[in-house]
């Protein structure tokens, strides 16, 4: 009998063993699936999941999510929203920043050039496979198109009157540049912060940049006055015109009928001569003397009169 119970207490022990070390399992695979194969993505980022190193998807809905322990599967979470920053030289203190400060123009002068940069990734699995150093990536990037877009200006351009082109050309040039090396990374912005001359030279710079404003000045002062002129020397101008169009046709007209008249006085004048000569001078007799004074002379003396004609008239004009 002891020896039955003995063997009973030996395969429970065995049992409970086993189950203790089936537990033990349970409980470290499940450990090494939490600690290595459980993440959190928020929103805003993107994790991109390499199997056995090579890619095998994007996740980029935002909660709790879930793959394959490591080493089987790993996990890069990248921010894409998140827009990053970096800056570039610091006029206030060029001999410490003088390799990003100092820039050549194309008329070769020097200028100290201060701006920043940013961006984002956009394409988070160029950006994990394609790229080391993002941030060096663009450091290098940004300062060599910088370069090549000052390069082209002369150094009134860079200093005043082309700072928005510089701007916009090394925006453009640098999202060429990442885009050909496939980085996946998004340029939102070049901003100049400072341009200016060396010490050496300010003074006489300074004095070209306030020519040129005042040069500004001036030419928009002369565009205001044409603006508030030319409408009222074109509406004078209009006028004239309209008013010249009017006599124009009116003459135009008058002729006309002068010429209907005549060639109606002919055709009468053909048909009887004589009659129409003699019809024409009684017409131009009455014209003609009913604007003149009427005077009444007796053969030998003056006879006084009394003008009823001229009264008439005065009459007439009160």
């Amino acid at each position: 009998m002891a020896k039955g119970e003995a063997a009973e207490e030996r395969k429970a022990g065995r049992l409970i063993r086993r189950l203790l070390f089936l537990f033990v399992l349970i409980g470290g695979l499940g450990a090494w699936v939490g600690l290595t194969g459980y993440y959190q993505l928020n929103i805003g980022e993107e994790a991109v999941i390499l199997r056995v190193g090579a890619f095998q998807r994007i996740e980029n809905t935002p909660g709790p999510k879930l793959h394959l322990p490591y080493p089987l599967e790993e996990r890069r979470i990248v921010k894409t929203q998140e827009i990053l920053r970096q800056e570039f030289g610091d006029v206030a203190r060029p001999d410490q920043t003088k390799a990003e400060s100092v820039m050549q123009t194309g008329d070769n002068a020097i200028v100290l050039l201060e701006f920043v940069v940013r961006y984002r990734i956009a394409d988070p699995r160029l950006n994990v496979f394609r790229v080391a150093d993002p941030e060096a990536m663009v450091r290098d990037a940004a300062q060599a198109a910088m370069r090549e877009v000052v390069a082209r200006k002369d150094i009134d351009g860079v200093l005043a009157g082309e700072r928005y082109a510089v701007q916009s050309e090394a925006d453009a040039l640098l999202a060429e540049v990442l885009a050909q090396y496939e980085t996946g990374i998004e340029v939102t912005q070049v901003e100049l912060l400072e341009v200016q001359p060396p010490t050496e030279v300010r003074g006489a710079f300074d004095d070209v940049v306030a020519a040129n404003q005042d040069k500004n000045r001036q030419e928009n002062e002369a565009r205001a006055y044409e603006n508030q002129v030319k409408p009222r020397a074109e509406a004078t101008a209009t006028e004239l015109i309209e008013s010249a169009e009017a006599y124009k046709q009116s003459r135009i007209a008058e002729a006309e009928g002068e010429n209907a008249k005549f060639l109606s006085l002919l055709t009468e004048y053909r048909k009887a001569p004589q009659i129409t000569r003699t019809r024409l001078y009684l017409e131009t007799m009455e014209e003609v003397l009913s604007k003149s004074e009427t005077i009444i002379v007796d053969p030998g003396s003056v006879v006084p009169y009394l003008p009823l004609d001229r009264a008439a008239r005065r009459k007439e004009d009160r």
